[in-house]
């Protein structure tokens, strides 16, 4: 029941009362005798102000852009397990995350 509560914290739209209910529902998950849910109520209280900018941001910013920056960054890691060095790895990213135009390659492989 707490787990299935918590998402009205998501349906408001006043940081102002997301913040009251956010420390209403604290009060009532602590109360409970459910280890994993106090842990969870501790990571709450002690990001509570960044929880708080989503709401004064009006809802329109998400982690979207950054983690699928973060997916082709580890896709060029991942296929950069040959490179014999860093600068190597890092023209793969410029030109990756850049949209710049792949080198010629030098060797030929048959």
């Amino acid at each position: 029941m707490l787990k299935e509560s918590f998402d009205a914290f998501w349906q408001y739209n006043s940081p102002h009362w997301a913040r009251w209910y956010l420390r209403k529902w604290c009060t009532r998950a602590m109360r409970s005798q459910l280890d994993p849910m106090k842990k969870f109520v501790r990571t709450l209280r002690n990001h509570e102000e960044l929880l708080m900018n989503y709401f004064k941001a009006g809802k329109h910013y998400n982690s979207g852009i950054v983690e699928g920056l973060n997916l082709r960054i580890n896709l060029c890691m991942r296929k950069a397990y040959g490179y014999r060095s860093f600068e190597l790895l890092q023209i793969t990213l410029f030109h990756t995350l850049g949209k710049l135009p792949e080198p010629k390659f030098t060797h030929r492989f048959c």
